[in-house]
């Protein structure tokens, strides 16, 4: 079985520091990965490189068959639709209802047929239990909403990777504990799911592989 994702001692570097390096990292389809670690030990940054918006410094990382340390321009949106990605900080557009939010996605990433893009969203938003939310404003959601939504958004084109950086930073630990069920889900049905998070409790709650950024390296 080839690897999803194969990083070879790969270094990270941001602003010009490097914060991780000689990162060797493999990750299978279907995995259910943590990545653990102080504030600025480098687990966004590290997340940010498997969609290409951090550049790979050195060494060689591959993504789903995509070389990241030369990819070029125009394959980053290829790349970008097959992986599905939940913020902490939601990112939703607040001049428009959820249902927009969703067809926004679907409209940047080709999709053209009106009812096949009705269908997906409305897919997506039942999957999350956020059908009945379609017309509400972001703002009218509480936190725990916000974020089904972001995670539906992520989920729109089907991705066989999804990322999802301190995805329950933001939540109280009962909706917390709801979102990781729904994304360890979301890997029982087949797509890959790496979170970053600080909160242990988490993964003694709901297990999986667990790496650890510290001292500007990954150990598991």
């Amino acid at each position: 079985m080839s690897h999803l994702i194969k990083y070879t001692d790969v270094d990270i570097l941001r602003q010009d520091i490097r914060v991780l390096k000689r990162v060797n990292l493999t990750v299978d389809p279907g995995e259910f990965i943590y990545i653990t670690g102080k504030v600025g030990s480098g687990k966004s940054s590290l997340l940010k490189t498997m969609y290409a918006e951090v550049p790979v410094a050195a060494g060689t990382a591959e993504v789903m068959g995509y070389d990241l340390g030369n990819i070029k321009s125009a394959e980053i949106p290829f790349l970008r639709r097959q992986v599905g990605i939940v913020f902490q900080d939601f990112r939703l557009l607040n001049d428009r209802n959820i249902y927009e939010n969703l067809k926004f996605v679907l409209d940047a990433t080709g999709w053209k047929d009106k009812n096949s893009m009705k269908e997906r969203i409305e897919t997506t938003l039942r999957q999350m239990g956020m059908l009945n939310k379609g017309y509400k404003m972001p703002y009218e959601l509480s936190g725990g909403e916000q974020q089904r939504v972001v995670i539906a958004r992520a989920m729109l084109n089907d991705p066989q990777l999804l990322i999802a950086d301190e995805p329950t930073g933001n939540l109280d630990p009962v909706t917390a504990a709801q979102i990781m069920k729904r994304l360890q889900e979301i890997q029982q049905q087949g797509t890959t799911v790496i979170v970053a998070t600080h909160n242990l409790g988490l993964i003694d709650q709901f297990p999986g592989r667990v790496l650890k950024c510290a001292d500007r390296s990954i150990s598991e």
